[in-house]
C-alpha cells in the first residue's frame, strides 16, 4: 500500500509539474503554436491597374487567378489517378505531379513531426482552367468495383473528389497584354516575386521595364490583408473571420499613345523591316504643339506577354537607350542658330568647293559635287560643306549654345527606364575641326527621341516642348487622380527665324531635295534626311549606315511629326530613299485616321485646332482595326 501511495503520488506530482510547464512555463510558446495551426493571416494583393490608350483602349490589365493545391493526405494512394486526370489542365509532367502528391513526413524546424497537406501545384489558373478542374476532379474514376465500397470508402472518395484539390484562400493576378507586342517597348512588362511575409509566401507583382517599371507604384496600389480561422487544410472558416481590410487597387494609366497610330506605325515598320533588313528600324509619332507621343516602335519587338522568349536585345528601346551619329538632320540645329543669330540669310550663298573641303587638316565630302548653293540650298541638297562653313561662322559656342538649347547632351525626361543623355562634348573638349564636322552631325551622339523633338520644336514656333507619354491617372471609378498637361522647355529660336527655317525644309521634299519620296498628296511636307555613317572602335565603319528621315505635316500648320530610323539598310542606305516612303506610308494613313484637313483646306496658322479623331476613327480605334 504504501508503495503504491507513493508510485501515485509521483504520478500526480509528475502531472503537477507538467501542467505547470504548460501552462505557465511554456504558455507563450504553446499559445503561439495554437495561434500558428488555427488562425490564418495573409496579404491581400491589389488589383494592379491598367494602361490604357488615348481612347481608352486596354493595353495592359490584370486578371485574377487560382493557385492550385493539394492534400496528398486525402489522395491516400490515388496519387496515379489523380495525376492522370490533371497533367493536362495544369500543363505539368505526370509523373512529375504523381510525385508531388504523395504524402510524405518530415521533421520541422523545432525537431515536430509534420505532413505536407499543403503543396501547391500551380501558380495562375485562370477561372476556366479551375472549372475544368472541379469537373475532372467531379467525374475521377478510381476502378470497377466502386458499387461494391463500404460506407467509410464511399466518404473517403467523396471527401477526395471534393476536397483534395483546392484553390489558396488569396487568389493571384495575371498581367495580359491583349495586343501582344503593340507598344511593347512603351508597356514595358511585369515580373513576379515571391516574398517571405511573416512566414507565409507572398506574390508581389512588379514592373520590370517600360511604364510597367517607371510607373510602378502607381500601378501596384496598396496592400490589405485579413486575419480569419482555418480548417486543417489550411482553407478558411469564413464564419470565424476576424480583420479583413481591404486593398487599395491601382491606379489605371491613361497614355498619349494612339493605338490605331501606334498599330500603322508597326506595320509599316515591319513592313521595311523585311524590304531592307536593317538590324533595327524605329518610328515615333509626336504633336508638336503639345509634345504628346501618339506612337512609339522599335523592331526587333517582343511580347510582353512572355518576355524570357525573346532577347534582352529585342527588348531595348532603342528609341531612348541607343545614341547614334544624327548625320544630317542634326543641320537643322547650325542652320536656324545661325539664321536666328542673324549672321545668314536664306539667300547667303557659299562656295562648298566642289564636294572637297580642306579644313583643320581633315579633308570634308560631300555626297555630291555642289559649287555654290545658298543657305537653304544647303538644306534642300543636305551639304556638309555648306553646313560646316555655317557653323563655322556661327562659332563654337553659339553652336554649343544651340545644341544644348534644342536638348541635346541631356535626357529628355520621358517616363520611361533606360533613357541616356547622349554626348555633347563641351567645348574645351573639341578638336580643332568638331567646329566643321558638328554642324554635319558628327562628333555629336543622339538618341532617336531628342532629334525627333528637336524637329518638333522648328514644327512648333521654336518651342521645345517636354515630351507626354502620359495623359492621367484615373482610379477604379473613373476618377481623374492626376491630369498631365504640356508644358514648354523653352523658346529656343524666335517665330520668324522659325518660319524662314520652315520654309527651307519645305524644299527637302521638293523634286530637287533628298527626299522627293516622302511628299504626300494634298499636304505640303517639310522635314530632313539623314546619312550617317556607322561609328566604331577604329573609325568609321565602311558600307554601314545610319539611314533617317524626320519631317512634319501640313508645313505650315503642323499637326503631326514623324521620324524613322534605320540601322545599316540593305537595298540603298539614303535617309531620303529609304526612310522616305515609310514616313509617307505612316503620314498618309495617320492623316486619314485623324482627319487631318489637306492644305487646300487649312484653317488660319495662328489659330490652330486640336486634332480631335472623326466618329469613324474613334470607331476603327475601339476595334483596334486601322
Amino acid at each position: 500500500m504504501l508503495l503504491l501511495l507513493g508510485l501515485l503520488g509521483l504520478a500526480f506530482a509528475g502531472l503537477g509539474y507538467r501542467l505547470v510547464d504548460l501552462q505557465l512555463l511554456r504558455h507563450d510558446e504553446l499559445a503561439a503554436l495554437a495561434q500558428q495551426n488555427t488562425e490564418l493571416q495573409y496579404f491581400r494583393e491589389p488589383r494592379r491597374g491598367s494602361i490604357l490608350d488615348a481612347h481608352g483602349n486596354l493595353l495592359a490589365t490584370s486578371i485574377f487567378v487560382k493557385t492550385v493545391c493539394a492534400d496528398p493526405v486525402l489522395i491516400g494512394n490515388q496519387q496515379a489517378a489523380v495525376a492522370h486526370a490533371l497533367a493536362p489542365l495544369l500543363h505539368l509532367n505526370e509523373a512529375d505531379l504523381y510525385q508531388r502528391l504523395l504524402p510524405r513526413v518530415r521533421q520541422n524546424e523545432k525537431g515536430e513531426m509534420v505532413t505536407n497537406r499543403y503543396v501547391v501545384l500551380r501558380h495562375k489558373v485562370r477561372d476556366e482552367t479551375w472549372q475544368e478542374i472541379q469537373s475532372a476532379m467531379s467525374r475521377l474514376s478510381f476502378g470497377p468495383d466502386e458499387a461494391g465500397w463500404s460506407r467509410d470508402q464511399r466518404a473517403f472518395y467523396r471527401n477526395l473528389r471534393a476536397n483534395a484539390i483546392f484553390p489558396s484562400p488569396v487568389d493571384d493576378q495575371l498581367r495580359v497584354y491583349p495586343n501582344g507586342s503593340l507598344a511593347a517597348h512603351v508597356l514595358g512588362f511585369v515580373n513576379t516575386d515571391e516574398l517571405p511575409v511573416n512566414g507565409q509566401a507572398v506574390l508581389e507583382t512588379s514592373g520590370q521595364d517600360g511604364i510597367e517599371l517607371s510607373l510602378n507604384s502607381a500601378l501596384s496600389g496598396v496592400p490589405g490583408w485579413r486575419v480569419t480561422e482555418m480548417d486543417r487544410r489550411r482553407q478558411e472558416l469564413a464564419s470565424l473571420r476576424d480583420q479583413d481590410v481591404t486593398p487599395r487597387d491601382g491606379y489605371n494609366v491613361v497614355l498619349t499613345i494612339d493605338g490605331v497610330i501606334q498599330h500603322i506605325v508597326e506595320t509599316a515598320l515591319t513592313n521595311a523591316m523585311d524590304k531592307h533588313t536593317p538590324i533595327s528600324i524605329t518610328g515615333i509619332v509626336i504633336r508638336p504643339q503639345t509634345g504628346e507621343i501618339l506612337a512609339m516602335a522599335t523592331l526587333p519587338d517582343f511580347d510582353p506577354n512572355n518576355p524570357g522568349a525573346s532577347s534582352a536585345d529585342a527588348r531595348r528601346n532603342r528609341v531612348v537607350s541607343d545614341i547614334m551619329e544624327p548625320g544630317s538632320t542634326f543641320k537643322i540645329v547650325v542652320v536656324s542658330g545661325a539664321l536666328n543669330d542673324g549672321v545668314v540669310q536664306l539667300n547667303d550663298t557659299f562656295d562648298c568647293d566642289h564636294g572637297h573641303f580642306a579644313y583643320a587638316g581633315r579633308i570634308l565630302h560631300d555626297h555630291e559635287p555642289f559649287d555654290l548653293l545658298t543657305t537653304e540650298g544647303i538644306i534642300t541638297k543636305s551639304s556638309n560643306i555648306g553646313a560646316a562653313k555655317i557653323g563655322i561662322r556661327l562659332g563654337e559656342n553659339r553652336l554649343y549654345d544651340y545644341a544644348w538649347d534644342f536638348g541635346f547632351g541631356q535626357r529628355t525626361g520621358i517616363p520611361l527606364p533606360g533613357e541616356v543623355g547622349g554626348i555633347l562634348h563641351p567645348i574645351n573638349d573639341w578638336s580643332k575641326v568638331s567646329i566643321a564636322q558638328i554642324p554635319m552631325g558628327q562628333g555629336v551622339a543622339v538618341t532617336r527621341l531628342q532629334m525627333a523633338l528637336a524637329m518638333c520644336a522648328v514644327a512648333n514656333g521654336g518651342r521645345l516642348m517636354q515630351p507626354m507619354l502620359v495623359s492621367r491617372l484615373v482610379d477604379r471609378n473613373g476618377d481623374v487622380v492626376e491630369q498631365y498637361a504640356p508644358q514648354m522647355i523653352r523658346q529656343v529660336i524666335s517665330p520668324a527665324t522659325d518660319k524662314l527655317m520652315v520654309e527651307a525644309l519645305k524644299t527637302v521634299v521638293s523634286p530637287d531635295g533628298t527626299a522627293p519620296d516622302a511628299a504626300m498628296k494634298g499636304y505640303v511636307v517639310a522635314g530632313k534626311t539623314g546619312t550617317a555613317q556607322k561609328a566604331g572602335p577604329g573609325g568609321y565603319l565602311p558600307g554601314k549606315y545610319f539611314a533617317s528621315f524626320i519631317g512634319f505635316f501640313p508645313a505650315d500648320n503642323p499637326q503631326l511629326c514623324i521620324s524613322i530610323v534605320m540601322d545599316d539598310p540593305k537595298e540603298g542606305y539614303y535617309g531620303g530613299q529609304v526612310c522616305g516612303p515609310i514616313f509617307k506610308e505612316i503620314a498618309e494613313r495617320c492623316a486619314s485616321y485623324l482627319n487631318i484637313p489637306s492644305d487646300q483646306n487649312l484653317p488660319d496658322p495662328n489659330a490652330p485646332q486640336p486634332l480631335v479623331a472623326t466618329g469613324a476613327a474613334r470607331s476603327m480605334a475601339s476595334t483596334g482595326n486601322p
